[in-house]
């Protein structure tokens, strides 16, 4: 998800493109804010933290940009091009590394673990949202 500091900053396109250049094969996209109930399932792992009520401010405040990517080995591609979550941190060439400058504000979110990822996915999409593609020679169609 693209969060809305980035939607606001306009690096949708250098997000989805980075993704897209990595080999990743975007299956579901979409534009939208989050109601406070999404949210709060969104971040449910975090209830009871201090920063809690800040987080969910934070993404309630604008659009996000909805996205299911696919690829062998998804999740730990798409989070090792997102980057540390604190800048300081995050190495040059990842999303956060080039891109952002604070932990609260740092462009977007990407799913832990297949479980996650799972409960994400449906807690935005349904079913007949998500294309599927085949591999014909060296072309990707949509099947």
């Amino acid at each position: 998800m693209i969060k809305p500091d980035g939607v606001a900053r306009g690096l949708v396109g250098e997000v989805i493109g980075r993704l897209e250049r990595r080999g990743l094969k975007l299956v579901a996209l979409k534009m939208t804010r989050l109601t406070r109930d999404q949210a709060v399932a969104l971040y449910e792992v975090h209830q009871g933290k201090p920063f809690f009520s800040d987080l969910i401010n934070f993404i309630l405040q604008g659009p996000v940009i909805l996205m299911v990517w696919e690829a062998p080995q998804a999740i730990q591609l798409v989070r090792n091009l997102m980057g540390a979550l604190d800048p300081a941190d995050a190495l040059p060439g990842s999303i956060r590394g080039d891109l952002t400058t604070s932990r609260s504000m740092n462009v977007l979110h990407g799913s832990d673990s297949p479980e996650s990822a799972q409960r994400e996915i449906n807690l935005f999409f349904h079913q007949d949202d998500l294309l599927t593609y085949r591999r014909c020679d060296e072309d990707w169609l949509y099947g």
